[in-house]
């Protein structure tokens, strides 16, 4: 991890391989999506749930790998709209990739099915809360390797369960 916790680097390494990738991709024209999928989005979305809350500049980097896959399934001109293409995939865009891991990570640990170590660091805190969603937004709130982005869309998922502990 950087230093400054930009992650630059990490979009930077990561944006060149998937481009690489790309690149050999487009001489082979049979299995393309199936190629892509297991090649290049694996490697977007490779411990993307670290990657959230990074700058819009570095998730449009990563954005543009995403655009060029779709692309390159298609057959596609840079020209043509992107998002009927990713409808038609079924991918989402990064932002959405990324809050979709994440959500899935924080789901995992308030249900024990996370690694140990993360659903113990979610579940720290004792359980004298009476209302289990609201437990929940309490354990986020003392779990550092959650926060901020983990809690912010963890209140996003239930709006109605109340505040989170600070």
């Amino acid at each position: 991890m950087d230093t400054d916790v930009s992650m630059r680097s990490q979009v930077s390494k990561t944006v060149a391989a998937c481009f690489a990738i790309l690149h050999q991709l487009q001489s082979i024209r049979r299995s393309v999506q199936s190629l892509v999928s297991s090649l290049v989005l694996q490697g977007l979305d490779y411990g993307n749930a670290t990657l959230a809350g990074i700058p819009s500049h570095l998730s449009k980097r990563m954005q543009s790998v995403l655009n060029s896959a779709a692309r390159l399934v298609f057959s596609a001109s840079r020209y043509d709209r992107i998002m009927p293409l990713l409808t038609q995939l079924h991918w989402l865009k990064v932002p959405e990739r990324i809050k979709f891991k994440l959500a899935v990570l924080v789901y995992k640990c308030v249900h024990w099915t996370a690694l140990t170590y993360l659903a113990e660091e979610l579940h720290q805190s004792s359980a004298d809360e009476a209302h289990p969603l609201h437990q929940h937004h309490r354990l986020l709130s003392h779990a550092p390797v959650f926060q901020p982005s983990a809690i912010k869309l963890f209140r996003s998922l239930l709006p109605d369960c109340g505040t989170l502990g600070r």
